[in-house]
């Protein structure tokens, strides 16, 4: 019997629906981890193949013929050695979610996932039938027990996989990520090794996917609870363990455990990985957007440059008769500060023009938001002009305070094809910007200090029309993440007026957040795949 067992974590960054491509990778992490780490055992990640989340490409035919083929060529091109292939698996009986077992150029094992997720951004009830039996196997004599994802999200998986033998256990992921996700993570593992007495190697996939973000965070627990091996957040890479027998027990050696990230590094971080792959995986060349001199365009265009280069960034200044000086000249400088091309384009003819067409319309009625959208409109119009013409996606520059309370123009700045700080409110912005400030400064000190203003009036600040961020943005994060009451939100001791006046606000723009572009999620709920509100309803506070 064997005494040492070598395991790869494959934390690899994937594309849905590419198939053949996803295959490309995993023959090559499979070679590279048996070639250069002499790896025994491979893990890949949790449906691997397809991508995930696959949805409803799951349904075509086509789709189910390329991931036959492409499991029958993973075990011809890796002939040796042992693989955890996530796939969906298809029968008789309809849909797995299922990790293939490739001993030695054959299917030894299919594990099919038990425990299928329902909640947040998952659905995998509409796509899969559950599993139900343990799947554990021998190698180089060390019993191996498989799971998936939310199969050690409760007790029995792991207990079934440890009464059929396992004294190992392998869990294939592709956990999303969100604000202190890994902490929970682990605390999960530690649950279930301790109550099963066995270590574990958990490998999670990689990359942005649409508004979901995949952060790796790959893992090795021994026995005991404790975190002997932890891969770097958001890069790919093949991480290896080994399993050592000692005195009956599997126990893996230390290896390099990545330190935890902070918060507001691990967010920018997801923020400029969800970024580059949107863009990169839907190949465009680069990207235009609006540069207001503004904290929100600022931090935007701080993310895209480091997620696709100065050279693929493109920013638009757009001033009108209420720009200030000071966000001329700020726009400029950050712009200067990133190296990215700059230019300056007046909506001023535009918003005249536009005004004069409608003045007989408008006549004898005072001036109001009508007048100050029109001007977002203009800016949309040159922006997306100079999308059409170069191919540059359109980054919007929203963030999630503005979406809740409808505070952005439909058809205005809420156009473009993706947000990048969809997901983070106003006071989270401002602590991004300082983190990203403290790696080296890009941003003006004025810019962050500054009283927000959308500035389509004379001296407007975004407090004229809202709550201070001070206050909203517990009161959002409470109905939003939280779902309470206006009573529950008044009883932290917020003004149950303002509070009533709040939510409301959030209700009543559904509409506009049904028709705005995806964003990174990086909270426990994000407008988007787990924010599920009727646009028509009658429910009243």
């Amino acid at each position: 019997m064997s005494e040492s067992l070598r395991v790869a974590l494959a934390q690899l960054d994937l594309l849905v629906g590419d198939v053949q491509g996803n295959l490309t990778h995993i023959v090559r992490a499979a070679r590279v981890a048996q070639e250069e780490h002499r790896a025994d055992l491979v893990l890949f990640p949790e449906l691997a193949l397809s991508g995930y989340p696959p949805e409803d490409l799951l349904f075509h035919r086509g789709f189910h013929v390329q991931i036959d083929r492409a499991l029958e060529q993973v075990r011809r091109e890796v002939p040796a050695g042992h693989l955890v292939v996530g796939f969906p698996e298809y029968g008789a009986t309809g849909i797995a979610n299922a990790a293939a077992v490739i001993a030695e150029g054959r299917v030894a094992a299919v594990h099919r996932k038990a425990e299928l997720p329902n909640y947040k951004v998952f659905d995998e009830k509409r796509y899969f039938h559950a599993g139900s039996e343990p799947t554990v196997l021998t190698i180089k004599g060390f019993r191996v027990g498989v799971l998936i994802c939310e199969d050690i999200w409760v007790a029995e998986p792991a207990r079934r996989a440890r009464l059929a033998g396992a004294e190992l256990l392998v869990v294939i992921n592709a956990s999303p990520y969100e604000r202190f996700k890994q902490r929970e993570r682990e605390e999960i593992a530690r649950a279930r090794v301790t109550d099963v007495g066995l270590p574990m190697a958990y490998v999670n996939t990689l990359g942005g996917q649409d508004e979901l973000v995949f952060d790796g965070n790959s893992f090795v627990m021994d026995a005991s609870g404790r975190v002997v091996m932890r891969a770097p957040p958001f890069e790919e890479g093949v991480y290896c363990v080994d399993f050592l027998r000692e005195s009956g027990a599997v126990v893996p050696r230390p290896g390099l455990v990545a330190p935890e990230l902070s918060e507001e590094a691990s967010i920018y971080s997801a923020l400029v990985l969800g970024v580059r792959d949107y863009v990169n995986k839907h190949g465009f060349p680069g990207v235009v957007m609006g540069l207001s001199g503004g904290i929100d365009s600022a931090l935007t265009l701080a993310i895209a440059v480091d997620a696709l280069g100065a050279d693929r960034v493109h920013a638009v200044m757009m001033p009108s008769r209420y720009t200030a000086q000071m966000s001329l000249t700020d726009a400029a400088e950050e712009a200067r500060l990133l190296g990215v091309k700059y230019s300056v384009l007046s909506i001023e003819s535009m918003f005249e023009a536009t005004l004069s067409t409608l003045a007989a319309e408008f006549a004898g009625l005072p001036p109001d938001t009508a007048e100050e959208n029109i001007q977002s409109r203009c800016r949309m119009l040159l922006l997306m002009g100079l999308s059409n013409k170069t191919g540059r996606m359109l980054l919007t520059t929203g963030n999630k305070s503005e979406m809740a309370v409808g505070y952005a123009t439909l058809y205005g700045d809420m156009a473009g094809g993706f947000a990048p700080i969809k997901d983070c409110s106003k006071l989270l912005v401002y602590r991004l910007a300082a983190y990203r400030n403290g790696i080296h400064p890009v941003i003006p000190q004025r810019v962050i200090e500054r009283p927000p203003s959308a500035e389509l009036r004379y001296e407007q600040k975004d407090s004229d029309s809202l709550p201070p961020y001070e206050v909203l943005d517990p009161i959002l994060a409470a109905f939003i993440e939280e779902d309470l009451s206006v009573d529950e939100i008044a009883a932290r001791g917020f003004d149950r007026l303002t509070v009533g006046r709040v939510l409301d606000l959030v209700k009543r723009n559904e509409y506009k957040r049904r028709q705005a572009p995806p964003g990174v999620r990086v909270s426990r709920r994000a407008f988007g795949r787990d924010w599920r509100y009727p646009i028509t309803n009658g429910y009243r506070r």
